[in-house]
């Protein structure tokens, strides 16, 4: 392995480890609920599910989830919880 590319490995660790640096402004993933995945997507500070109980409270155990695995990734003003 060159200097180059054991350069841009440390860097890469240090990025990973200083999560301050990462901002989300979308994506797309699934969850394997209890009875079956859901699709949930972050565009713009906004989340959306689609399960029935997001669509009637706007928020679900589903993106609480990922809320609470992207932690300090995402602004505060978008976590329904702590």
């Amino acid at each position: 392995m060159d200097y180059g590319m054991i350069s841009k490995i440390e860097k890469a660790k240090r990025y990973a480890e200083q999560r301050d640096r990462i901002h989300f402004t979308s994506f797309q993933v699934t969850i394997e609920g209890e009875n079956n995945p859901h699709a949930i997507t972050y565009q713009d500070g906004q989340w959306d599910c689609d399960c029935s109980f997001f669509k009637s409270r706007g928020v679900c155990s589903h993106t609480m989830a990922l809320e609470r695995v992207l932690a300090e990734m995402l602004p505060a003003s978008v976590t329904a919880e702590s």
